[in-house]
């Protein structure tokens, strides 16, 4: 392979394909609005609806406040070199698009084969979250879905107060009932429909097209924040009138640690940033739609650091009312925020947060999905894989067939297979692209100080050296056997890179060209 792996993409051929048009480019159809709302959708939904609660009452208690600030800050860092290369680069492809630009086409590859893993899975772990409250809130309005279509295979569950529950996630709120699993009644998991449908609808919506899916997103969007304002007015009501509670479950603010390492403490503070980073991510999905943007060097900074500014603020005030309205040992539940809105004695507060969980992982589906298509676009334009992941529908102008084959794995992954603990190797994939392309912003900023940068990354190169600093940072407080799947999944990518990618990359093959013009 020789030194060819660390040929870069001319700037100049990345800026030819964001000015192509015609039925085989993607459509330039979304402004600021719809960018900052694609954004808000992808951050706001399992993070803030689950994993809150359970980074709270398994590692930080009240202080994952502070834990959502430390994740904030990190992605602060990595976002604004996202902005960067957003206004520079405004093509899809996002971090793969950055590192084959600066780095060089392996690290291009790497990062490419790494955002698969984000987004697939990604988007098959929130189809499963998403499942588990449309089937609750169903369950709220008396219609029933057969229990073995509600779980993935081998999945235990048990009927309790009206619903069937997983087995393992109810047996602490059980022992607490004083109530024996066995004299509940049974079912076991067969397939989860629930969560095939779900995929497959967000699927059809993105082959209908970029413009519909936005115009979709920004629906859901203003659905859900909706519900979040509606929780925070709840509760900030309750934790006024109930200042003395509030006090009591806020004390102590950050539990004493119990002896291991993320078991509360300080240490508990940084695992339960890395545990919530999850929330986070989906702000560096705006970056694969550059080049759908009408004007991609104004508006893809404003989509991707408004949403980031957006979503923090929002985190912390829910984090923060939440543990104030529920003591944070309460918290380790599936739903942690309609919990909180039953304690504050508001009754159909439970029922409007279960449709805003919907809503939010619905919308957290639909742009993970989107991400994940637009890299194989821009992955099989430059060669390095087939050309069917980058043929575009004539009437849609969307990349069907891409889009299409994403949505079938997913549907199967999400339907098939519990992937509950793929939370952390979305995250330690989502930390590698921050890496990568706060490295990527430094590198440019010293071969090429002479591009006209419609946004600059500020205090460079401070300011990515922190980005990476802080992501290998959380990379290295996830466990050990995170670390292993994902060089395993590189491992693999790197069988692909050398026996197909390689041989069809259309760098190479015009620098071979190139070179051997120059001999002749």
């Amino acid at each position: 392979m020789g030194l060819q792996i660390f040929a870069t993409k001319p700037l100049s051929a990345i800026m030819d394909e964001a000015r192509e048009t015609g039925e085989g480019a993607l459509r330039r159809a979304l402004g600021p609005i719809n960018l900052i709302t694609l954004g808000i959708g992808a951050i706001i939904g399992a993070g803030i609806f689950v994993l809150t609660g359970q980074a709270a009452a398994t590692a930080a208690g009240p202080a994952i406040v502070i834990s959502f600030i430390f994740s904030g800050i990190i992605c602060a860092f990595a976002g604004l070199c996202y902005a960067e290369f957003a206004s520079l680069i405004p093509i899809a492809g996002s971090a793969y698009t950055y590192g084959y630009a600066t780095l060089g086409e392996i690290f291009a590859w790497i990062i490419g084969w790494d955002l698969i893993l984000e987004y697939a899975f990604g988007a098959a772990t929130v189809a499963s979250g998403w499942s588990g409250y449309f089937v609750s809130l169903l369950d709220d309005f008396g219609l029933h879905i057969p229990p073995q279509w509600i779980a993935t295979p081998g999945t235990q569950l048990v009927l309790y107060k009206g619903q069937w529950r997983n087995l393992d996630a109810v047996k602490p709120t059980l022992a607490a009932a004083g109530v024996q699993a066995t004299s509940l009644p049974h079912a076991v998991g067969v397939f989860n429909f629930v969560a095939f449908v779900a995929i497959a609808l967000s699927t059809f919506i993105l082959i209908v097209g970029i413009k519909e899916s936005a115009n979709f997103t920004s629906a859901v969007v203003l659905i859900k924040l909706a519900i979040v304002f509606v929780f925070i007015a709840i509760a900030g009501a309750f934790v006024m009138h109930h200042t003395a509670l509030a006090a009591a479950n806020w004390h102590p603010f950050i539990p004493p640690n119990q002896g291991h390492f993320g078991d509360f403490g300080w240490s508990g503070i940084a695992r339960g940033a890395s545990v919530i980073f999850f929330a986070y991510i989906g702000f560096d999905a705006v970056s694969t739609a550059a080049q759908e943007a009408k004007n991609p060097q104004r508006d893809m900074p404003i989509g991707i650091i408004g949403s980031l500014v957006i979503c923090t603020v929002l985190y912390i005030l829910v984090s923060g009312l939440l543990t104030a309205v529920v003591p944070y040992t309460a918290l380790n539940v599936s739903d942690p925020v309609a919990i909180a809105v039953d304690a504050t004695g508001v009754q159909w507060g439970a029922v409007l947060v279960k449709a805003g969980a919907v809503a939010g992982l619905g919308s957290v589906m639909l742009v993970m999905l989107l991400g994940q298509s637009r890299v194989f676009y821009s992955m099989s334009r430059d060669g390095l894989l087939p050309k069917w992941a980058c043929a575009i529908h004539p009437r849609f102008r969307t990349p069907w067939i891409s889009s299409l084959i994403v949505g079938v794995c997913v549907a199967a992954f999400a339907s098939l297979i519990p992937i509950g603990d793929l939370a952390d190797l979305v995250n330690i994939g989502t930390l590698l692209a921050f890496v990568i392309v706060s490295a990527g912003v430094w590198v440019l900023r010293r071969t090429r100080p002479d591009l006209p940068r419609p946004f600059k990354t500020p205090l460079v190169p401070l300011v990515p050296i922190l980005g990476i600093v802080t992501a290998v940072g959380a990379m290295l407080s996830l466990p050990h056997i995170t670390w292993w799947r994902l060089l395993i999944w590189l491992a693999v990518g790197m069988v692909v890179y050398v026996f197909y990618s390689r041989h069809h990359s259309k760098v190479r093959l015009a620098a071979m060209n190139k070179e051997q013009g120059a001999v002749t």
